[in-house]
């Protein structure tokens, strides 16, 4: 199936507001005004990597937070921003004259300056001289860097060096800099956390582009939805889907590894991973669980489809289906500025327990379950995160901001109240995974829930998982993925009607 989609234009301007937005977050939150406006935020961009001890250079991605303010595509690159006049400069590599025999015109600093709307380009062996020049205060330039931990990965940002550089090349290695930082001071607490905070609420211009990696990611799953048959390999599926979100929109990259699982498989929360390749062949009766978003000129979507790969749902498989998508749409439904994450998770918690009891799945009150936490045995992961440059975006946890300890709840990426212009991921799942629910029907708290005769009947049924990427809205909120939710229109779009159905 073509596209009807083009893809969208990625201007600019997007990443000058960004720097804008930064300065004046920092200029609000700093009081020691007459010392920090005298330095810069000082970045480092992302370095190509081999692969091992090869020469095989993997497929280049910028670092985030670069990204993020400048826009660079390009590895090796620096940034810096005068925090007192907001000019920005671009430090690009000083290519040696081979780069263009094997990799390509050498660029002109002019040819940087104008693509990526900043105020100067440099040479990064020009880095200390140039800072130094455009200092204008007394003593030592200071340095704002990026050093945070990031409360997804539990990995810190890395802090820019530039006393040696090593800019590797398909056939040769060149040391470009060697200017020590000793001619500045340094400051490694505050801008990781004024930044972080900045990607958490999105510009138009972001939410432009966030919306075309949803459209064209929601049209790729539904080709998926129509190609299936029984007997296929998942890996195909994910073939389809990587195909589709690059051919028409133009998306090289992923937002992350594609989980396409079926049957069993669907069970386990990360598969895809090389461990686990997205290999088995799947079978009629099998349920399909699939989790692929593209990404777009950096930006992210996060899409989550479940589908009988026979294209026709069993009474079970519409059970857990429909208790999955009653808990989604409550959640879309009371998502609005003001209101918390966490109770949003326990909403969704709540809608499952209620169906699975409604479906003989579970017996006894529902309240005593959540209390319980039995909820986590079907929802292990946290209902949802927030969404941007990374598929995890960060700021789930800003400082203050505590982790919930109970099962379930400790899984969740953000305890946050929502605010206007958040892209969160609304995800909730249940799955029948023999590591949490054998322990739970021998435990003495939670034995007595289970209808064991029951539950038999879905021991290797896996799970199900719907997953859509959602804009808080100054009253409510707004889905950005378009994809068949309802069972009856699963099945119609797998028989071959078009989507949007046309309903009469």
């Amino acid at each position: 199936m073509a596209s009807s989609l083009s893809p969208a234009p990625v201007p600019m301007e997007l990443h000058v507001l960004n720097r804008e937005k930064l300065l004046k977050s920092i200029r609000q939150h700093l009081t020691d005004t007459s010392r920090l406006l005298h330095g810069f935020v000082f970045l480092q961009g992302g370095d190509e990597q081999t692969r091992y001890c090869t020469d095989h250079i993997e497929l280049f991605r910028q670092e985030s937070y670069f990204a993020y303010l400048f826009g660079v595509i390009e590895p090796g690159f620096y940034g810096a921003i005068d925090i007192a006049t907001g000019k920005s400069i671009l430090f690009a590599p000083r290519l040696p004259a081979e780069y263009a025999v094997w990799l390509g015109e050498v660029k002109p600093l002019s040819y940087f300056q104008e693509k990526y709307k900043v105020s100067m380009a440099c040479y990064t062996d020009e880095i200390a001289g140039v800072l130094l020049d455009q200092y204008k205060g007394s003593g030592k330039p200071l340095l704002l860097l990026l050093h945070g931990l990031n409360t997804d990965s539990n990995n810190f940002s890395k802090p820019a060096e530039f006393e040696v550089l090593n800019f590797s090349l398909f056939l040769f290695s060149v040391t470009a800099l060697r200017h020590g930082m000793e001619k500045f001071e340094t400051e490694l607490s505050t801008l990781h956390p004024i930044l972080t905070e900045c990607r958490v609420l999105k510009s138009d211009l972001e939410l432009a582009l966030i919306q075309f990696a949803n459209d064209i990611s929601s049209e790729a799953h539904i080709e998926v939805m129509r190609k299936v048959r029984v007997g296929m390999k998942e890996y195909q599926l994910e073939s389809m889907f990587l195909h589709h979100t690059y051919m028409y929109g133009g998306c090289r990259h992923c937002s992350y590894t594609c989980i396409c699982a079926t049957g069993e498989n669907s069970a386990v929360l990360h598969y895809g991973h090389a461990a686990a390749p997205n290999d088995r062949t799947f079978k009629d009766g099998d349920m399909a669980l699939l989790d692929m978003g593209a990404e777009y000129n950096f930006y992210a979507s996060d899409i989550t489809c479940s589908f009988p790969v026979n294209g026709k749902f069993t009474s079970d498989q519409s059970l857990i289906y429909n208790a999955v998508l009653e808990a989604h749409n409550a959640v879309i439904k009371a998502m609005k500025p003001g209101v918390n994450w966490v109770d949003m998770h326990k909403l969704a918690e709540k809608v499952i327990l209620e169906s699975l009891k409604k479906g003989s799945v579970l017996v006894g009150n529902v309240d005593d379950m959540m209390v319980e936490r039995l909820g986590a045995v079907f929802m292990p992961h946290g209902l949802g995160h927030l969404l941007g440059i990374d598929t995890h975006d960060p700021g789930g946890y800003p400082k203050g901001t505590e982790r919930p300890k109970e099962p379930g709840l400790k899984s969740l990426r953000t305890s946050r109240d929502l605010q206007q212009g958040m892209v969160i991921t609304v995800e909730p799942g249940c799955y029948f995974i023999d590591a949490l629910l054998v322990p739970a029907m021998e435990n003495a708290h939670t034995s007595k829930f289970f209808n064991r005769e029951v539950i038999d009947r879905f021991k290797d049924f896996g799970g199900v998982r719907i997953e859509s990427d959602v804009i808080v809205t100054a009253n409510g909120c707004k889905n950005m993925t378009n994809v068949p939710r309802e069972t009856s229109e699963i099945e119609a779009v797998m028989g071959g009607a078009p989507w949007p159905l046309n309903k009469k």
